[in-house]
């Protein structure tokens, strides 16, 4: 069964973004040479070309899952399908529409929307965000990545913005970095 990873950057203080959505201030040159080499299904596909990514094979995810917050950067600055290269779901209760065919907009239920997709064949799903989206779907969420930035935000998004639901992951291996920086990888602790 494909699983539903949540690959995400934070601040120290569990920051996804600023409070204004800001996420440069985390931007690290080995963390993002690392993410072009690790998880280049994450890098949006405007960009993909401009690092060498043009017609890489898909490594971990083919399905991305995100917020408003999350594909609303760029459509500010006229990218309709920021992952072109991948199955796009964005679940919002407020866009209305999305005029490009190749992003499905999911008004209703993301818990089963995740359910559906993880049932089906195929790669893992990668959630992109937001907080709010990661704190709804936190029942669904098999796996988590989190690359630790070594700053402070001091206030934002946070990486889960929902109901009181104590829910374990075990750490299962972590890479650190020249610049501070880490990536943890966390798996849900099976219940007992």
């Amino acid at each position: 069964m494909r699983k539903l990873v949540y690959y995400v950057g934070i601040s120290l203080d569990g920051y996804i973004a600023g409070p204004g959505g800001e996420w440069d201030f985390m931007l690290l040159d080995d963390v993002t040479t690392w993410i072009t080499q690790r998880y280049p299904d994450t890098v949006p596909t405007h960009i993909r070309p401009h690092v060498g990514l043009e017609g890489t094979d898909r490594q971990a995810f083919d399905t991305v899952v995100m917020g408003l917050g999350t594909y609303q950067p760029g459509l500010d600055v006229g990218v309709t399908s920021p992952y072109a290269h991948l199955k796009q779901h964005v679940v919002s209760t407020t866009l209305g529409e999305i005029a490009d065919p190749a992003v499905e907009l999911v008004t209703g239920d993301p818990l089963g929307l995740v359910r559906e997709l993880k049932a089906q064949e195929g790669m893992d799903i990668w959630l992109a965000g937001g907080g709010k989206l990661a704190g709804t779907l936190l029942p669904e969420i098999d796996e988590l990545v989190i690359k630790r930035y070594p700053v402070i935000a001091g206030a934002g998004i946070p990486a889960f913005d929902g109901a009181f639901l104590p829910t374990r992951f075990t750490p299962t291996r972590t890479e650190s970095f020249d610049s501070g920086a880490s990536v943890t990888w966390f798996s849900r602790t099976p219940a007992a």
